[in-house]
């Protein structure tokens, strides 16, 4: 990570589960400074204390501002001197977002637009923007928020150019982040309470926290501007999942609730028409920015015009995992090694 020594690196909604995995990675390098930018000062008081305690060396490296990406003046503010940006805060919730969707609005796409501009008028050099499978066909208030939260960060890649550069990545589930299903069904089991699945057969790619840093860095190291990322990723259906979850903790039996508000049935992560553009990079498909004008008519009479590629890619289309598969996934994050650490001495 030669890139960050002696760098400063702003991570907006930097105390949640995305910011935490971030420092586990970058405190004991050789970074310069982090900051964390977010709204919540209690989870800034508790994230400043925990590194205290474990990180008692490195914890001057972190610095903590209070403020709202919303809010132009607290984000310009925070960004002086600032050499790079991971821009995670978000609203995340599919639901609530439904019920609220102009705060969606505020937060996902005003919010990006302030931070982005913010960077630019700071002279950051990297700006990458997190991003979610609900932006690719989206048919929920939070999809369409942050696919809208794309096309501004896009924008503004045209005409920050080379000065700024400005990229996306876009994943799905992330294993054991705030608000996931998994430590949901854990607290479940232990309160010896069935799983409450809303669709068995529902698809979700699986992903653990340190996989999507490893996009985020894939996208800081050879992101161009406009690019959107996408890493390949296996997929489990929601009803294996819960038999994998209750193969580790215990079965507590499995009760179906139904799809909740603007869930969908499988995630997307690259549709046709991206996909029929995007390049095949191993383990990543990098999407180019859509480098025309608005000047159509030449595009037409000189190439010739594909529009759709076969399919889109799928958490139903890529490799399903089963129940053995899903519990060694399961067994690779930190969250449930230490959940039945916990368990087994009760």
């Amino acid at each position: 990570m030669t890139d960050f020594k002696n760098k400063t690196l702003m991570i907006t909604g930097g105390t949640g589960s995305f910011g935490s995995t971030v420092l586990k990675h970058f405190l004991t390098g050789d970074i310069a400074e982090i900051r964390i930018f977010s709204r919540d000062e209690k989870k800034q008081d508790d994230m400043r204390h925990d590194l205290q305690v474990r990180f008692p060396e490195h914890a001057g490296k972190v610095k903590f501002y209070i403020g709202d990406v919303r809010n132009k003046d607290s984000v310009r503010d925070a960004m002086a001197g600032v050499d790079y940006v991971f821009h995670a805060a978000a609203l995340k919730q599919v639901p609530s977002c439904e019920f609220f969707p102009m705060e969606a609005v505020r937060t996902n796409v005003e919010g990006t637009d302030n931070v982005i501009h913010a960077a630019i008028d700071a002279g950051v050099k990297k700006v990458v923007c997190l991003s979610t499978d609900k932006a690719a066909y989206p048919i929920n208030a939070m999809g369409i928020s942050k696919a809208m939260m794309e096309k501004v960060a896009m924008a503004n890649a045209r005409v920050a150019g080379e000065r700024t550069v400005i990229c996306c990545t876009r994943y799905g589930n992330v294993m054991c982040s705030r608000g996931s299903v998994i430590p949901l069904f854990i607290d479940q089991i232990k309160a010896d309470n069935p799983i409450t699945v809303t669709d068995p057969e529902m698809t979700r790619f699986m992903m653990n926290l340190d996989e999507a840093l490893d996009l985020v860095m894939f996208a800081f190291e050879h992101g161009r501007p406009g690019d959107l990322f996408v890493q390949k990723s296996d997929a489990s259906t929601i009803g294996v999942l819960a038999q994998a979850v209750q193969q580790l903790f215990g079965d507590t039996g499995i009760k179906v609730i139904g799809t909740r508000h603007g869930e969908k049935l499988y995630e997307t992560l690259l549709t046709r028409e991206e996909r029929l553009r995007s390049e095949d990079l191993g383990a990543y498909f990098r999407v180019a920015a859509d480098g025309r004008s608005l000047n159509y008519d030449k595009f037409f009479v000189e190439g010739e015009v594909h529009t759709q590629a076969d399919e889109a890619y799928t958490s139903h289309n890529t490799r399903l995992l089963d129940v053995d598969a899903t519990v060694e996934k399961l067994l690779g994050t930190d969250y449930v090694k230490d959940a039945l650490k916990d368990w087994k001495k009760k």
